[in-house]
């Protein structure tokens, strides 16, 4: 059922006179902060910090280093962050007329004309360059990592299959597992079987969360001319997609185990909340209320990432 789909949005109506032709587009520094999507940042650091704790501690064994570095995290964090704060501005930039049709982004300063699409352009530009010159410090492997995932989030998700294809949901899922290989690649400047590891799990993890939300937003989804599954084939066809995601995940999260990389504590916390997930996705065929399902599994999504990267952590051998 993820095969492209061809699917015809209005895409020029931001580029024309709206109803908010008069109002002072100045812009405020909140207005700027709004574009960046703070909450989505932040929430992709403790995936980095992770990446990063995993990643020292490979450069320590092969003798890369001999201590943690802060000052190459902090470098690390900060140029990411900034390098996913240009793709979100970016993605506000090209979004502008699908934001217009939608009642949670209608209220976005590119959406009401308080920012002008060229400011957020130009400012979405300035961040990249700016995170990706951080990254580069820190090393090229981390820099390409940064560009790779913004391309990908800003032309392949945004620009392309977001308006064309239920792909989206998936291919767009390698911007989201990129940011903890790049705390990785930034301690130890490698991809190895570590590193691709915490890529599967969070290119897996982002289709189930992503669709709990579509799920929630739908009717925003299709006033916006989006062609996500639960406006194309409903709820039914979405949850198949999302237990199946969800089944091919959880073995992947005991692969780190596996490689010596975390110890015990991890592989338990990952069966037990792997075991949760699972259930939460079955028990999705027999809920009466698929939008309070929908907001369980959207909510248990987000404490089951977090809870895994900090046993990562602490569980790190």
């Amino acid at each position: 059922m993820e095969q492209q789909i061809s699917y015809t949005a209005t895409t020029n109506r931001a580029m024309e006179p709206g109803p908010f032709s008069e109002i002072n587009r100045t812009g405020t520094w909140r207005d700027y902060v709004t574009v960046t999507k703070l909450g989505i940042t932040m929430g992709n650091m403790i995936a980095v910090f992770a990446g990063y704790w995993l990643g020292t501690r490979t450069a320590i064994k092969t003798g890369l280093i001999d201590s943690f570095d802060v000052l190459t995290m902090i470098l690390a964090i900060v140029g990411t962050a900034l390098v996913i704060m240009a793709g979100t501005s970016l993605n506000n930039y090209i979004d502008r007329d699908l934001d217009q049709q939608m009642e949670r982004t209608r209220n976005r300063p590119t959406a009401t004309g308080s920012l002008t699409p060229n400011k957020v352009l130009i400012f979405g530009v300035i961040l990249a360059m700016i995170g990706t010159g951080m990254l580069f410090v820190v090393n090229a492997l981390t820099a390409v990592l940064g560009l790779v995932g913004l391309f990908v989030y800003v032309v392949v998700y945004t620009m392309w299959l977001k308006r064309t294809s239920t792909l989206s949901t998936v291919i767009g899922g390698i911007s989201g597992a990129i940011p903890p290989i790049m705390g990785y690649a930034a301690a130890a400047n490698v991809l190895d079987a570590s590193a691709w590891a915490i890529f599967a799990f969070m290119f897996l993890w982002q289709p189930p969360h992503f669709l709990a939300l579509a799920m929630r937003r739908v009717e925003d989804y299709r006033a916006g001319g989006i062609p996500l599954l639960p406006v194309l084939y409903g709820f039914e066809v979405t949850k198949r997609q999302s237990l199946r995601y969800v089944a091919a995940m959880v073995p992947v999260t005991f692969i780190l185990y596996g490689l010596g990389t975390v110890g015990l504590g991890y592989l338990i916390a990952a069966i037990v909340l792997g075991i949760g997930y699972l259930y939460i996705s079955v028990v999705a065929f027999y809920t009466k209320d698929d939008m309070k399902w929908a907001q369980k599994s959207f909510r248990y999504s987000l404490i089951y990432m977090t809870t895994l990267f900090v046993m990562m952590i602490f569980s790190a051998n």
